[in-house]
């Protein structure tokens, strides 16, 4: 089956599932004041370590380096403020772990990594037809 459809099925019935589970044992009304205080919170602390990011960015760039790490970075806080706005908790809790430093720095790291590695194993050379001109074209002419 292809990926995008399992997940599109997948994450509602989890995230149902769990307000199923969560809500028998908090009650309805905690349960939908947890999912938006975790929301509220998680945005704030997206924001603040987005300004983190944005902050380490202009100092690579002042140093004259590319800033790899926190384009990236700034990438998957956006995505984890995508996840944390999204009612649920397995998503929340996703968001959560993209957007603590140093569990995202961990899985940014193996992205990186393994991305690299792909491209280490592609040919670094171009393929191309040649044609060997001799000396013989030469005193035809």
């Amino acid at each position: 089956m292809n990926t995008a459809l399992i997940l599109i099925i997948g994450i509602p019935l989890i995230e149902i599932y769990l307000f199923i589970k969560i809500g028998s044992q908090i009650g309805a009304f905690n349960t939908v004041l947890l999912i938006l205080t975790t929301a509220v919170i998680g945005i704030a602390y997206v924001r603040y370590e987005g300004f983190n990011t944005l902050k380490s960015g202009i100092g690579q760039l002042v140093k004259n380096e590319m800033p790899v790490y926190e384009i990236l970075s700034g990438a998957t806080l956006a995505f984890a403020a995508f996840l944390l706005i999204l009612p649920g908790f397995a998503t929340d809790l996703v968001g959560i772990l993209l957007v603590v430093p140093f569990t995202r720095k961990i899985l940014l790291s193996k992205f990186i990594k393994k991305n690299t590695d792909k491209n280490k194993k592609k040919n670094n050379y171009i393929e191309g037809d040649y044609e060997d001109i001799s000396d013989d074209n030469d005193k035809k002419l």
